[in-house]
């Protein structure tokens, strides 16, 4: 069985972590880090009809406490596999946690490129959605109360004039100034 750990990336600001396991025939371990938007390629020969399983875990590191953090939703990684002849064999976004398995056709060495998907971006993509939806139903809302209001006064208005031309006629009726 192979065992791959992410520690801290000095160089890049985003302690993304990543564990994974990369399980072939010969059963080989590796540990790395990688950035937020880093992405690292192994190349692995592989013989043909070869079935490969890799076991990975994403973890945050908190630069603070200097300690990983549980897994946090949202957090995950993208797998891509080529064959020798560079076709997809695998291209999948997966969780935070688990495995995924492809089978060689072919022998030879294989490309595997592994990168976080991490979801700061995303939720603060999300968040300002989020924002924008709400003000949007709150203009939405407004106009709809703006609209009512105006058409509110000017029936107001239309009935306040029909009342004073009733009400000046009667008068100069009763003056007999009509």
């Amino acid at each position: 069985m192979a065992g791959v750990g992410a520690r801290q990336l000095p160089v890049m600001g985003w302690p993304a972590l990543l564990l994974l396991a990369l399980c072939t025939a010969g059963a080989q371990g590796l540990y790395f880090h990688i950035g937020e938007t880093e992405k690292r390629c192994f190349i692995e020969e592989i013989p043909d009809e070869t079935m490969v399983i890799g076991k990975y875990r994403t973890q945050m590191w908190d630069k603070q406490k200097e300690v990983f953090l549980p897994s946090t939703p949202g957090l995950g990684m993208h797998v891509e596999v080529k064959d020798p002849d560079s076709k997809v064999v695998l291209s999948r976004q997966y969780g935070s946690e688990g495995r995924f398995t492809f089978t060689s056709h072919t022998p030879g060495d294989h490309q595997i490129c592994l990168h976080s998907n991490s979801t700061k971006i995303a939720l603060f993509a999300g968040g300002k959605l989020y924002r924008e939806e709400r003000f949007r139903l709150t203009s939405e809302s407004t106009n709809q109360r703006v609209l009512w209001w105006s058409i509110a006064q000017t029936v107001i208005l239309i009935l306040t004039g029909i009342w004073q031309t009733r009400h000046l006629k009667s008068f100069f009726e009763a003056k007999k100034l009509v």
